[in-house]
């Protein structure tokens, strides 16, 4: 920097000024700067154009001279107004040095590093979005910077810059999606409000289709929604509003199962107001993707069962998640009940049938791939039934569903809920409910110990359809176990009173037939294990004795009638078999009397046989031999 020659084209006047620390005598060197690059572009003099680019880079804007470092500046913004339309062909070269300079000590500089910036976007236009992802980097930490003046300046640069990307047809989305999910967990305030700016610009354009990379800044949006700014709140909030509104219009090009885990955690989240935006996209998620949410059930309930207890302080909440929760149930159906059938090449038809009737084939021959439905060959038929990408999850929906009712501190409406589901569940896929109702049935009968009165009836509903299913008579349970109960000899010594004329005077042992091969063993265990129960738990029989008892022996009878007897149970009539079926014209009691089909059955005839009932239970002795 010492000789004229070193800094050629540049004159020795130029170079001084640049370098001086008045402002004034920098401006008159970018003049300078200006004509003379002018100059080359007139006479199409590439290689000098990029000489002066280059020295004023290097040795200026890059230099370790404070005053250097912003001739460079202003110098590199001259130039580009020279270049005119033609900058684009030298961008590169033009904004990296002046991004570096973004990183400056002194704020001063960053400041006329964001000047120079602003004069090389603005000649440059729409040439400057090949670059975007490095001068979106850079604004994002100049819109946190601590010096007002430069944060102004990144404004009026910001400002600039989301004008052209508008007006453009030319901005690549792809990549800069990757950027803006990195920038998206700033923490700080500033960086947070300017990316959701940019967020709120470009799902304004109509050209740019934010929705498709949703899934890659929606937990993001959501960490913001819980920025202790308001205004920050505020426009977060906006922006997810105008997604779900874009979503509502759109739902078959949205991406339902990508998002779906991202807002089962902000469910959970303890901010309410980022828990009823996350339940208000999940009820809208479930209505619009329907059974595509269904893999994600247990984790939805994880989210739902808890809030069914908010009380009216939480009240939006609540009432979000309890359409949730009714809607997410409504998507189970009896096919979820059946096996999943996948792609199995099997062997020629002479030995399917060989193989049929010897009892090899079995369903866990088949393999895991799913295709569409091939034509047969001389080696064997490639079979395919395409399996519904929507699977049930019904391991893990019972797993939340038992891990709830096992917690001490779930509230009432909650427990009510989950005894909902599991009669919900039983209903719709008893097959496979069976293979969990062992786990289960422990808890259920605890369960009747509640406090609540609406708890023990929902319990009641759902050990009633498992004593009374028919799926429960060979489903996961050979007879062998059932004649076992019989082999026990399972005794109910009911002592003999006056008060009891309905109750035969002999000791009742449950039987049945060794060859009925549908005997529902379920009720037998509810029989057994609830009168085990009263017998160990006096107080329960004393204050809650009445109240179960009088649904199970009002409405059911389940506990007054021997072998053969019918009672009914939810709408149906349950023999003491297990079977199932409609309620007859005429019925059996204990005592052998017929009692013809009428309401005085279930009406006066029902409150003598209850109170009787009660008072033979509070006195009646299980054992076992």
């Amino acid at each position: 920097m010492n000789s004229e020659k070193d800094f050629a084209p540049l004159t020795s006047n130029i170079v001084r000024a640049l370098n001086d620390k008045l402002y004034e005598k920098r401006k008159v060197a970018a003049l300078e700067i200006e004509k003379l690059v002018r100059e080359f572009v007139a006479q199409n003099n590439i290689g000098q154009i990029k000489h002066v680019i280059q020295i004023l880079s290097q040795e200026f804007a890059l230099s370790q001279h404070p005053h250097s470092r912003k001739g460079g500046l202003i110098g590199l913004a001259a130039c580009s107004i020279a270049l005119g339309k033609d900058s684009g062909l030298y961008l590169k070269e033009l904004i990296e040095p002046v991004l570096t300079c973004f990183n400056d000590a002194d704020s001063r500089l960053r400041y006329y590093a964001c000047e120079a910036l602003y004069n090389i976007v603005k000649v440059a236009r729409g040439s400057v979005l090949p670059h975007f992802n490095v001068l979106f980097n850079g604004l994002s930490k100049l819109a946190a910077d601590p010096d007002p003046n430069v944060k102004s300046g990144s404004e009026l640069l910001d400002r600039l810059l989301k004008d052209i990307v508008t007006e453009s047809s030319k901005f690549d989305l792809v990549a800069f999606v990757p950027l803006l999910r990195e920038r998206i967990y700033s923490n700080n305030q500033y960086a947070r409000q300017f990316i959701i700016s940019w967020i709120l610009v470009l799902e304004c354009v109509p050209d740019i289709n934010l929705l498709d990379y949703l899934p890659e800044i929606l937990d993001g949006l959501f960490q913001i929604l819980g920025d202790n700014s308001k205004e920050i709140r505020k426009m977060c909030e906006t922006v997810l509003i105008e997604f779900l509104k874009e979503i509502k219009k759109n739902p078959s090009s949205v991406k339902f199962a990508e998002m779906a885990n991202i807002l089962v955690i902000h469910c959970q989240a303890s901010d309410d107001l980022i828990q009823l935006t996350a339940m208000t996209w999940m009820r809208e998620f479930i209505q619009l993707a329907g059974r595509v949410m269904l893999p994600y059930s247990s984790g939805i309930l994880t989210a739902v069962l808890p809030c069914l207890s908010y009380d009216d302080r939480k009240k939006s909440i609540k009432e979000v998640v309890n359409v949730c929760n009714q809607t997410l149930m409504k998507l189970i159906l009896p096919e979820d009940d059946g096996d999943h059938v996948r792609q199995k090449t099997l062997p020629h038809q002479d030995a399917i049938t060989h193989e049929s009737s010897s009892g090899c084939m079995n369903s866990s021959d088949l393999s895991d791939t799913s295709l569409d439905l091939s034509t047969s060959n001389n080696n064997g038929a490639c079979v395919t039934i395409e399996c519904p990408l929507e699977t049930l999850d019904l391991d893990g929906i019972v797993l939340v569903l038992d891990r709830h009712l096992h917690d001490t501190v779930t509230g009432m409406m909650t427990r009510i809920a989950i005894l909902k589901w599991l009669y919900h569940l039983y209903i719709k896929t008893p097959r496979k409910m069976f293979w969990h109702t062992d786990s289960l049935f422990p808890m259920l009968l605890k369960t009747l110990s509640d406090e609540s009165d609406e708890v023990i009836l929902k319990d009641l509903e759902v050990l009633a359809e498992i004593a009374s299913s028919p799926a429960g008579q060979t489903e996961g349970h050979d007879s062998s176990e059932i004649i076992g109960i019989q082999n026990n000899q399972t005794e109910l010594h009911i002592p003999i009173s006056s008060s009891t004329p309905m109750i035969s005077s002999r000791t009742r042992t449950f039987e049945c037939s060794p060859s009925t091969p549908t005997m529902n063993s379920y009720f037998f265990k509810f029989m057994i294990n609830l009168l085990k129960q009263f017998n160990n738990e006096k107080s329960l029989l004393e204050i809650r004795g009445p109240f179960i008892i009088r649904p199970a022996a009002g409405g059911s009878a389940w506990l007054d009638g021997g072998v053969g007897h019918w009672k009914p149970c939810n709408n149906l009539w349950l023999s003491s078999t297990g079977h199932r079926s409609k309620r007859p014209s005429t019925w059996t009691g204990s005592g052998g009397a017929e009692a013809q089909d009428t309401n005085v059955t279930l009406g006066q005839a029902n409150a003598t046989r209850t109170m009787d009932l009660h008072a033979q239970v509070k006195t009646m002795s299980l054992t076992t031999t």
